[in-house]
């Protein structure tokens, strides 16, 4: 039986697989089970994971109903293995959440920190969203973070992808500071009225990537993925709840105190910033 799915591996290229499994005697399903099982559909579990964040409460009859619709030959017994990965895995498939809605008729702003090298904290703020598996479904996570200290300024952490959460992450972080400038991409949610006019209320300047130029927002993408890479791909969520909890807590106390940063000369960020601003602070020293 394995060499007749190496066969149909191999042919499937040129022949449609349910020719290969006929001609082959080799059933459908069990080819499909192994080829699942060997990750040798990777565009089987793209479609799926396109298919859950379309309707999320599907469950594998459906999904398998669908997928049949679709064209796929497929059965349960693949798509429920498939679909307990997915529940337990972060890393599956191709899968790519857009989070930037450029396409609007909102106002966008000039680049203002293009070449800008930041030299204390709050001169420069820079925001930016991403998507985070929990199960079947995905969360976002909208951040924002001073270029100077990479110090996170604020947060929040919403299921859904809306203008509360970018309205939210912004005022935490007015809490804590006032930006001279604070960057972003051209998104909606940035460009929304709402969040405009916080941070006009308190004098800040506003500056956004060029669109399509994601390299323009490149410090806060790197803490994102530093995210993905230190945390959200080794630690298990058991609801939306303990998601909030366990991210909350790597953002607060684990990257700010603990984690230090090659960038800040090996101090963690609330290190860096105390002494930035103890330097702030400090007078000035006049000679004769």
């Amino acid at each position: 039986m394995a060499d007749k799915r190496q066969v149909i591996t191999v042919m499937k290229g040129d022949y449609p697989v349910i020719q290969l499994c006929e001609a082959l005697d080799c059933a459908r399903s069990s080819y499909y089970y192994q080829s699942v099982r060997q990750e040798d559909a990777p565009d089987l579990i793209e479609e799926v994971e396109h298919m859950l964040m379309r309707w999320p409460f599907y469950g594998y009859r459906r999904v398998t109903a669908q997928l049949k619709r679709q064209g796929w030959s497929v059965g349960e017994t693949v798509v429920r293995r498939l679909l307990k990965t997915l529940s337990v895995t972060r890393n599956v498939g191709r899968v790519r959440v857009r989070t930037t809605d450029s396409n609007h008729n909102l106002r966008r702003y000039p680049n203002l920190v293009r070449n800008l090298t930041p030299a204390w904290p709050d001169q420069v703020w820079v925001a930016d969203i991403t998507y985070i598996r929990l199960g079947l479904q995905f969360i976002y996570l909208a951040v924002i973070l001073d270029a100077y200290t990479r110090a996170v300024r604020g947060w929040h952490l919403r299921r859904r992808l809306s203008q509360d959460l970018t309205r939210a992450a912004l005022r935490m972080a007015l809490t804590k500071g006032i930006p001279s400038v604070h960057h972003s991409d051209q998104g909606a949610q940035y460009a929304a009225g709402d969040y405009i006019n916080l941070l006009r209320s308190v004098d800040a300047q506003i500056s956004m990537a060029d669109a399509g130029q994601p390299t323009q927002n490149g410090l806060v993408e790197r803490f994102i993925r530093t995210l993905k890479e230190e945390h959200v791909d080794y630690t298990e969520y058991t609801d939306f709840d303990d998601a909030r909890q366990q991210i909350g807590h790597w953002l607060d106390v684990e990257y700010m105190t603990e984690r230090i940063h090659s960038a800040l000369d090996y101090a963690t960020p609330a290190e860096f910033e105390a002494a930035a601003r103890a330097a702030q602070a400090a007078p000035s020293l006049i000679y004769p």
